[in-house]
């Protein structure tokens, strides 16, 4: 790694899915206030992802239905009313 490109605080960090309670270690310098005690034993910051490779459509192959049109209906029952 080439010296003084990364900030002063990049450390490890504890990265969870909440999706799935999948979680791994990597380095960043993401501000969190939370922590969280590693396999190893020691605690490090922990960053909260709403998704990750475990849990993304294009990685398991699996494919969830999306109601797009109780969306549209949503949209247009709140929305369609300010047509000029």
């Amino acid at each position: 790694m080439k010296k003084d490109i990364h900030p002063e605080d990049y450390r490890m960090v504890v990265f969870k899915d909440m999706t799935n309670d999948y979680s791994f270690l990597g380095k960043s310098c993401a501000d969190t206030k939370e922590t969280m005690k590693w396999e190893d034993g020691n605690e490090y910051p922990l960053v909260k992802l709403d998704i990750s490779h475990k849990s993304h459509p294009f990685f398991t192959g699996v494919v969830q239905f999306v109601d797009t049109a109780g969306r549209i209906d949503k949209f247009n029952n709140r929305y369609g009313k300010r047509k000029k």
